[in-house]
């Protein structure tokens, strides 16, 4: 792949993942092209890209959309998840080093310093969750775990949902985080594959839940507009 269009793969990636392109949105390439800075060549090696990702999906008259995700599709997403990072906690539990723990703790402790604020810092927290399960995922020690749940991870996690999540979810998470700790701690592979793959389920409830706010507020913006 070239540069220009590594560049163009993970700009609209980006404004994928972070919402600034919504489910639905067409995604013309002259557009795409101004924005990234680059010719329309590579934009179509970008949206190929993208396609198999399963980020954007094409209409038979070739036209590209970003994807839409139903809850169905995500709860899938969420279920591989809980059990491919399950396995990965049990993996990381046997190799754990009193190093990776200190680390862990580290990332924790900023966690838990962002959702205890009166309004919990949800970007703080999004950059430090993500941090603590890539550290999780490396001490497992498989490329091939760390090749699929890279693809999983990203792709339904949009940021406006995640700033919808309560407070008493994000706060939830971190608590669990602690006992994944604990569990590492005592090298207890089993302890560690089965507070990873609860944690992963609770996370897809509270996702559904804030899935299904948000659809309520955007359901009462179309009624006024209209």
């Amino acid at each position: 792949m070239s540069r220009a269009s590594d560049k163009a793969y993970d700009t609209i990636r980006s404004m994928i993942i972070s919402g600034e392109l919504s489910s639905g949105d067409a995604l013309g390439e002259e557009a795409l092209a101004d924005m990234c800075g680059v010719s329309r060549t590579p934009i179509r090696e970008a949206l190929r890209r993208l396609e198999s990702d399963m980020l954007i999906r094409k209409t038979e008259s070739q036209r590209s959309f970003v994807a839409d995700w139903s809850l169905d599709d995500i709860e899938d997403v969420f279920e591989l998840r809980a059990m491919l990072e399950g396995h990965a906690a049990q993996r990381a539990a046997g190799r754990m080093t009193d190093e990776v723990l200190q680390k862990l703790r580290e990332f924790n402790a900023i966690i838990g310093k962002a959702v205890s604020k009166s309004s919990p810092d949800v970007d703080v927290f999004l950059e430090q969750n993500r941090a603590f399960h890539a550290l999780i995922l490396k001490t497992a020690g498989s490329q091939r775990l760390e090749t699929l749940l890279q693809a999983l991870i990203e792709q339904p996690v949009i940021w406006r949902t995640a700033h919808h999540y309560g407070d008493d979810e994000l706060r939830r998470s971190h608590q669990e985080h602690d006992e994944l700790i604990a569990a590492f701690l005592r090298r207890d592979d089993a302890w560690a594959g089965s507070i990873m793959s609860g944690h992963i389920r609770r996370a897809f409830h509270a996702y559904a839940d804030a899935h299904r706010g948000l659809a309520a507020i955007d359901s009462g913006k179309a009624r006024k507009s209209a």
